[in-house]
């Protein structure tokens, strides 16, 4: 007798439920998608437990007659694709056919549906209808989902504590909201409403639903296209940043994806405008042609595919980046005050006493022990299919500061006119000297207050923006001779790479010389090399090689630029005459991006007078 043999429906349905179902957010996912590919304006979503207990889902969509009830969970039965070529062009966000037979599979459900005309109420154990009657006539779809997991008891040992997978669900909820804002979405947990958006189409009031007022007002709008791409959006200001790449939300045709190449081209947009390890908040919609994409690469449709990548990602680094380049300011140091907020601002999920810790793992035991009864094979059998935990590229642990930002939501929309006036790029300030703190400070002032200038950052950018033009010319009659040649000892497999990517180090201003098997020699360098760093800088960029095994010229040229800025600026407990002050400020005025230093620090911070004479109580 052969070894193959076909898989049984029961278990093959939960192998796919292992794909598609992952934890209680997943569930939320399908359902809520397939909500609005029913063309529903209002979704509303009521979570138990974090939705181990109860998932519960209505619409006002299309509903469905009894026929297709029925037929909605069976394996990849679909509405959305009929022949091959309508995979090229998918435009809804759901396609396969398989979420809502995998959901069935692993838990209780009942559906209640209706098209207007008829309506019908199913219920499931386990894939299998156990009931079915007519329902009411209300146009829409309604679905509860119960006991997820009770009869796959190794499912549930991926499940985390109750603030992190309801932080999945707040967190998806936040996205879709995001991604249509002209559908009125609420998100409730226990009784507590947890994120309610209005439906009206201005994705700013989303932004302050989800984000708070204050950092909505702080997001600038931007805009670019191409021959086959269309991208808009809104990002904030460099004042704005967080710990986490988390708070980076890109749409393609609606859908939201994770996409590491283009989040690694937002966070480059910022390049020099925010400090190491902080990133922005950015919600980038990406338009085009369907055919461009390829959504069908990952079980949850969380990862796709673009063509014309070498065309796209330079349209979102220069219109993302002109965009915050046309709205940089001076901070200005405000006096914080203590604000009353309204009860309906001060909902945080780590301090609700909705949420039950114990009693979350009591129903993760039950489970386990019903799933015990109701599983046909031995549990050992079903750890064996258990799909391993997925771990994703993107996520990255967040502070306890930034995770109850990102799960802080409003229960009202507030209102933010979206076509308010932006704040625009105020012209470098006219400045006077007044003197120095600590010889690391300038002090300047203005008829609108005084102006406190960090005089190493300052002279970083100054001499960051001289350095990056002078290693992207690369001049061989700007050349010096050394009068003893420096020597370079590697070994074999180092000597290897270098020799490989010499033609890049050469475009940065390194001449290497084969000196043995395995030691270069460099006997010149650029005129502008800073003088008495040169073999620092020389081994420094050859480390920058040696480490990525492969060479980016563009990221040497501007590894390079910021590692001589910083060594030829004046370092702090330096003190300067007036005129040398006054010197470095009219460089900095003439410089592109005043603002910031090339690694992202404010140059300058503004104290208003307003500010000054409220902090001496001269104005109330």
């Amino acid at each position: 007798m052969g070894k193959i043999r076909l898989m049984d429906e029961w278990l093959s349905n939960k192998i796919a439920a292992g794909e598609v179902v992952e934890r209680p957010s997943s569930v939320v996912k399908e359902l809520v998608e397939n909500a609005i590919d029913a063309g529903s304006t209002s979704i509303e979503v009521f979570l138990e437990e974090a939705g181990l207990s109860s998932i519960q889902v209505i619409d006002n969509g299309s509903g469905m007659d009894e026929e297709d009830a029925q037929l909605c969970f069976a394996r990849h039965a679909t509405s959305k694709i009929s022949k091959e070529q309508d995979l090229f062009r998918i435009r809804t966000l759901g396609f396969r056919g398989e979420a809502l037979a995998s959901i069935a599979a692993v838990s209780k459900l009942r559906l209640v549906t209706s098209d207007g005309e008829s309506g019908v109420e199913l219920e499931l154990e386990g894939g299998t209808i156990v009931s079915k009657k007519p329902g009411p006539l209300r146009r829409g779809t309604e679905i509860t989902v119960s006991q997820l997991f009770y009869n796959t008891p190794a499912r549930l040992k991926y499940l985390k504590t109750i603030q992190t997978e309801l932080g999945h669900s707040i967190d998806l909820m936040n996205r879709l909201a995001l991604a249509y804002p002209n559908i009125a979405f609420k998100l409730v947990h226990n009784g507590g409403t947890l994120l309610q958006t209005n439906g009206r189409g201005n994705v700013q009031q989303v932004l302050a639903a989800i984000y708070g007022m204050q950092n909505a007002k702080k997001m600038i709008p931007f805009r670019g296209e191409s021959k086959d791409y269309i991208i808009h959006g809104y990002a904030t200001l460099p004042e704005i940043s967080r710990a986490s790449k988390n708070y980076m939300s890109i749409f393609v045709n609606g859908r939201w994806v994770k996409h590491y190449i283009i989040q690694k081209t937002i966070v480059d947009a910022y390049h020099t405008f925010l400090p190491i390890e902080r990133y922005p908040i950015v919600v980038l919609y990406i338009e085009g042609d369907p055919y461009l994409t390829d959504v069908n690469v990952h079980p949850a449709k969380l990862q796709i595919r673009l063509s014309k990548e070498e065309e796209l990602l330079p349209l979102i680094e220069n219109t993302i980046r002109n965009a915050i380049r046309g709205h940089m300011n001076v901070p200005l140091v405000q006096k914080k005050e203590k604000v009353s907020r309204p009860a309906n601002e001060q909902l945080n999920i780590w301090k609700q006493p909705t949420i039950n810790e114990s009693k979350f793992q009591t129903i993760v035991e039950r489970l386990k022990k019903d799933a015990e009864v109701v599983n046909e094979s031995p549990t050992s059998e079903l750890e064996e299919i258990s799909p391993t935990d997925y771990v994703e590229e993107w996520a990255e642990p967040k502070s306890d500061e930034n995770q109850r930002e990102a799960q802080l939501a409003e229960q009202t929309t507030p209102v933010l006119d979206e076509e308010a006036p932006k704040e625009k790029k105020e012209p470098f300030p006219e400045l006077e000297v007044v003197g120095q703190i600590h010889g690391t400070y300038i002090v300047a002032q203005m008829e609108d207050g005084f102006y406190l200038i960090d005089q190493h950052a300052a002279q970083e950018r100054i001499k960051y923006e001289y350095f990056r033009e002078k290693v992207g010319e690369v001049d061989p009659n700007e050349r010096q001779a050394l009068l003893l040649p420096l020597t370079f000892h590697y070994t074999q497999d180092e000597a290897l790479i270098l020799k490989e990517n010499r033609n890049a180090l050469e475009e940065v201003g390194v001449f290497l010389e084969d000196f043995g098997p395995s030691s270069f020699v460099v006997r010149e360098h650029p005129t502008w090399f800073p003088k008495g760093f040169e073999q620092e800088i020389i081994e420094e960029l050859i480390q920058q090689v040696l480490k990525t095994k492969k060479t980016d010229v563009k990221k040497l040229r501007e590894d390079a630029a910021i590692m001589m800025s910083c060594k030829r600026s004046i370092k702090a407990n330096y003190y300067l005459t007036k005129e040398q002050m006054e010197a470095l400020i009219r460089d900095l005025r003439k410089a592109e991006d005043p603002f910031t230093c090339p690694h992202g620090r404010p140059v300058m911070i503004h104290f208003s007078t307003y500010e000054i004479e409220k902090m001496f109580k001269r104005v109330m």
